[in-house]
């Protein structure tokens, strides 16, 4: 009995114990425990071996490369939407579906991708998202022509399904590649890679396609910056073909080494699920990432209707506070994860980074019509520094709430939260936008230049005589002189 009080002050004072060392201390004397989950453990038997191998930070870098790729699409056409309705002769809420693709296509697919996941390991995954992705990119490349909307739309589809096999993989990776003391950071560089394609998503867009008024010309452009993409995706699939490895040969950890020795008919999916549905903690977790994430998701899709209302023509200011925001997350990515991995604070640093957001977002949307460019720059980062920055830890609470369930199924049901409401967010929204006329279709500057091209045109074949004053003198023309 004393040994035992003895074991239990030395789990209580330590915070980086690892689940199954506490089982094998707490059921010392017990050769086999049956967790929650209906999974028997013998939690006496000796440690095996483990190792850690220099490759891992090649694998999660890989994967934060492919990620990066297929997150930088989500954006490229909300970000400059009022350029892509122009060239594909489409409505506003037509290209903000460009980006909700990315959302709703990850509920239904993310259940059957979670069971591929644990029936076939991450290779296969990565395999097929580098392959969907890539393929997306080729079939954007066909679109640019102002009559192939649905095929755009359908290169979209394909990257947006590309975008399932990959959303929820940081904490799996993490998990099998790296030690108890470094899972955290881990999952940080693999969530790093997403944030970063959104931060490059923002900024380059508005860069490779100016808003220019000749149609061959803007074709011409966005042909540019999907080609780039192309190359980029099909250099990632090839690397991942050649290099991407399952899992290492010794597992990182005595948790992995335990997962692994796991005997497959011990293991259901469907149980799986179900067990996760039925874990309070973790339900109260996915609403509340949905609602942060979603809220992140909504303000991205829309970022390009709210600056260019409140500050015209400014479409590469607009990607450069996206830019300024998810930059601010990916430094609070990397800070989140480092904290919890010295201090294991989940539930603290997660309050504490919610009600940041809260106040982050009540900041934002109240400096966003003051008319200072520079101040929206400045809320804008706040915001995302707590808002995005918060990713890798929803990940990480996810897997202590639910070990030793699936990483991928705790980090999809998350993410398909997140989409749920982010497609929510994103509509309500825009609908709010619309009906209040915070954004007119009354596009009076580029009327303004067509009647001006139209008076030059009459003037050169003789038409009108005289001298040209602009868009105005068709406006108010001026009489033509008496005979």
């Amino acid at each position: 009995m004393g040994e035992k009080n003895n074991i239990d002050g030395e789990i209580k004072d330590s915070q980086t114990i690892t689940d199954v060392e506490k089982l094998r201390m707490i059921h010392c004397l017990e050769p086999t425990v049956h967790t929650e989950q209906g999974i028997s453990l013998n939690v006496n038997e000796p440690s095996q071996p483990t190792r850690l191998y220099k490759r891992r930070w090649f694998i999660v870098c890989l994967f934060s490369s492919y990620s990066l790729c297929n997150s930088f699409q989500w954006i490229q056409y909300g970000i400059i939407n009022n350029i892509f309705m122009r060239f594909y002769n489409v409505n506003t809420f037509t290209i903000d579906w460009m980006s909700m693709i990315y959302m709703l296509t990850y509920i239904p697919f993310i259940f059957p991708v979670t069971w591929l996941l644990d029936k076939k390991g991450l290779r296969v995954i990565a395999l097929v998202a580098t392959a969907l992705n890539c393929a997306g990119t080729w079939v954007k490349v066909a679109s640019v022509r102002p009559d192939l909307f649905p095929v755009t739309m359908l290169g979209q589809f394909c990257c947006s399904l590309a975008q399932v096999f990959i959303l929820g993989m940081p904490s799996r990776i993490a998990s099998v590649w790296f030690g108890s003391e470094e899972v955290s950071t881990a999952c940080s560089i693999g969530v790093f890679g997403n944030q970063l394609g959104i931060a490059i998503g923002f900024l380059v867009p508005p860069i490779l396609v100016p808003n220019v008024e000749d149609m061959e010309q803007l074709s011409y452009h966005i042909r540019i910056m999907f080609y780039i993409t192309a190359g980029v995706a099909t250099l990632l699939f090839i690397l991942v073909v050649t290099v991407f490895q399952e899992r290492p040969e010794l597992p990182p950890t005595q948790a992995q080494a335990t997962a692994r020795s796991i005997p497959p008919d011990q293991y259901s999916y469907t149980a799986s699920i179900l067990r996760l549905l039925r874990n309070k903690p973790f339900i109260l977790l996915i609403i509340s990432y949905g609602l942060n994430v979603g809220c992140f998701y909504a303000v991205g899709t829309l970022l390009n209707r709210m600056i260019i209302e409140h500050y015209p023509g400014e479409e590469v200011n607009a990607g450069r506070i996206g830019l300024t925001i998810v930059i601010a997350g990916m430094v609070g990515s990397l800070i989140c994860g480092i904290w919890l991995d010295r201090t294991k604070t989940y539930k603290q640093t997660t309050l504490a980074v919610y009600l940041m957001s809260l106040v982050g977002m009540v900041v934002y949307a109240f400096t966003l019509s003051l008319g200072h460019l520079w101040v929206v720059f400045i809320t804008a980062g706040a915001l995302g520094f707590f808002m995005t920055g918060y990713l890798p830890l929803g990940f990480e609470f996810a897997v202590e709430l639910t070990y030793p369930e699936s990483e991928g199924t705790s980090s999809g049901l998350l993410n398909c939260s997140a989409q749920v409401f982010g497609i929510i967010f994103t509509i309500c929204q825009g609908k709010i936008i619309d009906e209040y006329g915070f954004i007119k279709s009354d596009l009076r500057r580029q009327k303004a230049n067509q009647l001006a091209r139209a008076a030059l045109s009459f003037q050169a074949d003789g038409q009108i005589a005289g001298h040209d004053y602009g868009a105005t003198a068709l406006i108010n023309p001026a009489p033509p002189p008496q005979a």
